[in-house]
């Protein structure tokens, strides 16, 4: 295991690295939202390709995230993280060019496999190239940095539609995975799993995705072709098809991808439920958010970016403290009350209209969010961890990642639609306003689920041994998935 200290030159760099590499993912998660509109406007699109810039994205980050932590811990960290950099950088630059929505939906697919490659890379050379009493103070300083680069997101992405253009959106991208690969090739050491052996489960991996597509596909299409098109109805088939085949794969191949029998644990299986439901929600209403802000209330794209920001400054202040009170009195109350108070924000977000006030409309329902996020996520994340033995909590922190990243995927499919959202409704305020009321109170009564879930699953364990580090398990501080690191923290031996 390498001794490597945080307050030292390569120290420094390794964070460096990881946190940039992981930066451009976070924030390419967040950015394009604020995008979509000047983006529709300008290649003339309909709604329903504007899900398809967001979820072709979320479809194959979700679909091969594990895959990506497997890769790694056999073929090396570092290259298959500097393999994802590249590749991010590849697509990126071909979302900037993209002459043609189809060709800008295809590129961010792309974007979203160098996503699933780099991203578990990035904590799991934290975990493998620091000494032990520097790993969790790393990991901390990571998944801090990780929050603010998702922070970063929206407003940068507002500046660069007003002052630039949005394909800068993309671009950007380009010349800080240079600086990654270069960082990465001189100042990161390799290091592998020596237990990871066996094949890899490529044919799980393939029907998750094509389970996935299908089905979004399907749902995202749907309202535009008619539920008996042949497209929907194939690509419908075709998924719950690819669904039973990869759950038949999972549960008969000698190394899965996604081990099934991790779903008996009681905890772990109500975790994710939980995880699903409030994901899910915040996938979709992030979403409408953005685009009601700028469709609706007339907000700039600038404006529309830094509206959400008080969400992420509550939870990096915020969260610390949320997860300290969880280990002392345990994590059901937290998971409880934290889906009620943010289902307080979403009926609150029923105020901002056209000509809405920051101050009086948007800011109220937007800190209240930030609260009720900051009480609920970093509990349900360690939850998530502690639940399973120390050996599968690299395996847990993928599938709950996965989890939150499907729902989200799925809401953004489903939600729209749900409410009318379709065609050109985004140049049409009142329609738009209409749907976007509709999806706040589906995702209020969501999160009310939620949290009854929670209040009646979720078990509180006895007090932790003395000792016992709460900064093994961190809290991800960015809205849009919980910690993404298989095979990152299991306790398990490591090699240069």
């Amino acid at each position: 295991m390498s001794e490597i200290r945080m307050k030292t030159a390569p120290g420094r760099w390794i964070l460096l690295a990881t946190v940039l590499g992981s930066g451009i993912a976070g924030i390419d998660a967040t950015v394009v939202n604020v995008a979509l509109p000047t983006i529709g406007a300008d290649l003339g699109t309909d709604f329903a390709a504007l899900q398809w810039m967001v979820t072709g994205y979320t479809l194959t980050l979700a679909s091969f995230i594990l895959l990506g932590g497997s890769l790694g811990d056999r073929y090396g960290r570092r290259r298959i993280f500097v393999i994802g950099v590249v590749w991010f950088a590849v697509a990126s630059l071909l979302c900037g060019l993209a002459p043609d929505a189809g060709l800008l939906i295809a590129a961010r697919a792309l974007q979203g496999i160098g996503g699933a490659l780099l991203t578990p890379g990035s904590l799991a050379i934290i975990q493998a190239s620091f000494s032990g009493e520097d790993r969790a103070r790393a990991i901390g300083a990571w998944s801090g940095l990780g929050g603010v680069a998702t922070a970063i997101g929206p407003f940068l992405g507002g500046w660069l539609v007003e002052s630039v253009s949005w394909r800068w959106v993309f671009l950007i991208n380009v010349p800080i995975a240079v600086a990654v690969v270069w960082i990465a090739a001189r100042h990161v050491p390799e290091t592998r799993d020596p237990d990871a052996t066996g094949r890899l489960d490529i044919p799980g991996a393939v029907l998750g995705a094509l389970a996935l597509a299908g089905t979004t596909y399907a749902l995202i299409e749907a309202p535009a072709q008619g539920v008996t098109a042949p497209a929907v109805l194939g690509s419908a088939a075709v998924g719950l098809v690819a669904a039973a085949l990869f759950l038949l794969v999972e549960q008969r191949t000698e190394h899965p991808m996604l081990p099934l029998r991790i779903f008996r644990n009681r905890q772990f299986t109500a975790t994710n439920a939980v995880t699903f439901l409030i994901y899910a929600v915040f996938g979709g209403t992030f979403f409408l958010l953005v685009l009601h802000l700028q469709v609706v209330a007339g907000f700039s794209p600038l404006a529309s970016g830094i509206a959400m920001l008080p969400v992420t400054a509550l939870m990096l202040l915020l969260s610390p403290w949320a997860g300290a009170l969880s280990s002392r009195i345990g994590p059901r109350l937290p998971m409880t009350v934290g889906p009620l108070v943010c289902a307080v924000s979403l009926v609150l977000m029923l105020r901002i209209g056209q000509d809405a006030s920051y101050l009086l409309d948007v800011l109220p329902p937007v800190f209240i969010l930030g609260l009720g996020l900051s009480l609920l996520v970093a509990p349900l994340t360690a939850t998530a961890l502690s639940s399973v033995p120390e050996r599968q909590v690299g395996l847990a922190s993928g599938v709950n990642n996965a989890v939150a990243r499907a729902a989200g995927l799925i809401a953004i499919a489903v939600l729209p639609a749900a409410v009318g959202l379709t065609g050109e409704v985004y140049s049409d305020p009142v329609q738009f306003a209409a749907g976007f009321d509709a999806a706040c109170l589906i995702g209020a009564v969501v999160l009310v689920l939620g949290g009854l879930l929670a209040a009646f699953a979720i078990r509180d364990p006895g007090p932790a041994p003395v000792g016992t580090s709460e900064a093994a398990h961190p809290a991800h501080c960015a809205v849009d998935g919980p910690p993404t690191a298989p095979g990152a923290l299991e306790d398990r031996p490591h090699q240069n």
